[in-house]
């Protein structure tokens, strides 16, 4: 049975999200409890880490894993301009690269921030890309590793023991939280079992060795722990909102947004937008479970009270189904697949719970709600 949570959006078909007696979501429940933390006490929390984990030598006081996006920006420039830190940005490449992220890109390094981008080697990646989009409906099963571990391999390099990402997504939509400090620290193997769901060791075959699997693969613990790295989630010491981001990091540059008005598949013009690929991502989102990216984006906002829950139904039963027609010939040509082949895989990775073929068409088995 499907059920919609009766604060926000979003469905239980969601992967590991809870739901209590009453039907709400445990991200609107941590919501809740953002109302009650007391921000200052966890802004003093905060300087206190810096000062114990910061580096007593060397040009970089953290590491901030940075894509150009309007989160990784807004913490970045904070911590420069705010706290007097000097983070290094450790980027790893998006897939299919498009023009409104390096123009973000570069118009923040012009602030006055270095960067390091790892751009791995280009038939590995499209064929992991090509491999996953198959068998799991998630071109970028191999991407989310390489976002988790080059950071952590360049703290290890460089010795710089103090890593600075966003938010611990399991609380703050809804998920399965290994414990209280995991929603400040980050811990390893939750990454492996929620983000990556696999050991890229495993991701050998006849045309890939371990070697070729190099940025995907986490440094040894003893490398981790020889260094010190502490990898810290910024939203637990500043109340996060995507939106408050946004609006953060357009005040202090001229941040591009999508240039159509809005991404497919949602309302929003400012998230994800410096991979091409993520359109269809959040697409095979909708797929495989039933909710679109304007159900997320909603739910995020309805969270913050930026919206009403009956505005973001609105706004997903409009947009939650649109097909990412804005990239498509690009996702086409780098996944090397014909149009009736990439429709035959979409369709394979459609939950027979959640989809019914009436007609000529595929039909979702219940009404958002």
């Amino acid at each position: 049975m499907i059920l919609f949570c009766k604060k926000c959006l979003m469905p239980n078909t969601r992967p590991r999200v809870q739901f209590d007696a009453d039907g709400i979501c445990n991200a609107c429940h941590n919501a809740e409890q953002k109302l009650q933390i007391d921000w200052d006490d966890r802004k003093k929390q905060f300087l206190e880490y810096v000062e114990r984990f910061r580096p007593s030598q060397g040009p970089y006081d953290c590491i901030v894993p940075w894509s150009g996006g309007k989160d990784s920006s807004y913490i970045a420039h904070r911590l420069k301009f705010e706290f007097g830190l000097n983070p290094l940005l450790v980027t790893f490449s998006p897939l299919i690269p498009n023009e409104v992220g390096q123009i973000n890109r570069e118009t923040f390094l012009g602030l006055g921030f270095d960067q390091i981008m790892v751009r791995p080697n280009q038939k590995v990646a499209r064929r992991l890309a090509r491999r996953f989009f198959r068998e799991r409906g998630n071109p970028k099963v191999a991407w989310d590793a390489g976002v988790n571990t080059v950071p952590v391999q360049i703290a290890v390099r460089f010795n710089i023991p103090l890593i600075f990402y966003a938010e611990h997504g399991e609380s703050e939509y809804g998920g399965r939280v290994l414990s209280e400090e995991s929603k400040k620290i980050r811990d390893f193997t939750e990454v492996l079992e929620h983000q990556i769901g696999d050991d890229p060791r495993n991701w050998v075959d006849d045309e890939i060795n371990e070697h070729d699997l190099a940025p995907y693969i986490y440094p040894e613990q003893s490398e981790i722990d020889r260094v010190g790295v502490k990898a810290m989630y910024f939203a637990y010491f500043f109340r996060w909102s995507m939106l408050e981001n946004y609006r953060y990091i357009s005040k202090v540059m001229p941040f591009a947004t999508e240039p159509k008005g809005r991404c497919d598949g949602t309302f929003t013009n400012f998230d994800s937008l410096d991979d091409k690929i993520d359109n269809l991502y959040y697409y095979l989102q909708f797929i495989k479970f039933g909710f679109g990216r304007a159900t997320r984006d909603a739910c995020r906002m309805i969270q913050n009270g930026q919206m009403t829950r009956e505005e973001g139904l609105e706004l997903a039963r409009k947009y939650d189904d649109e097909f990412p027609q804005t990239h498509f010939n690009s996702h086409l040509e780098y996944l090397g697949l014909s149009e009736p082949e990439f429709h035959a895989i979409i369709d394979q990775h459609r939950n027979p719970e959640l989809w019914e073929h009436r007609g000529n068409a595929w039909k979702l088995r219940y009404t958002l709600e």
